[in-house]
């Protein structure tokens, strides 16, 4: 089992910028990918971004390339999710997930573990 809680959520102006934690715990392995995901109130839950526990590998939805960075930090189990030039269509539920595979994934039925999610709330 891994256990995935994210932080860092919260209100922003447009323009804005927010950093999201995704500490993960448990039976984890090298070969992991994780990713971000989003959901807003209505819409189906959305590719934000992956990367890969081993070397660092990113890949980005299309909506957030170029605004958004992620990265991992092995040595404290944690990834993160960099989020600049906030607009108020980055307004959703963002979601921290793992897959025990290395792939560039972008369907939420690929994964396997999810955490709680993390509310961001751009205003306009």
């Amino acid at each position: 089992q891994v256990q995935l809680v994210e932080s860092g959520g919260g209100l922003v102006q447009a323009g804005g910028s927010l950093r999201l934690s995704c500490e993960v715990s448990g039976r984890t392995s090298i070969s992991y990918t994780m990713a971000w995901f989003r959901q807003a109130p209505g819409k189906e839950r959305e590719f934000v971004a992956s990367i890969f526990w081993s070397d660092g590998f990113t890949y980005y939805g299309d909506s957030v390339k170029g605004r958004f960075t992620t990265s991992r930090d092995r040595a404290k189990n944690t990834i993160y999710l960099q989020m600049n030039t906030l607009k108020p269509d980055d307004t959703a539920v963002y979601f921290c997930a793992a897959r025990p595979a290395q792939g560039r994934f972008t369907s939420p039925r690929a994964y396997d573990y999810w955490g709680q999610g993390t509310q961001v709330t751009v205003s306009s």
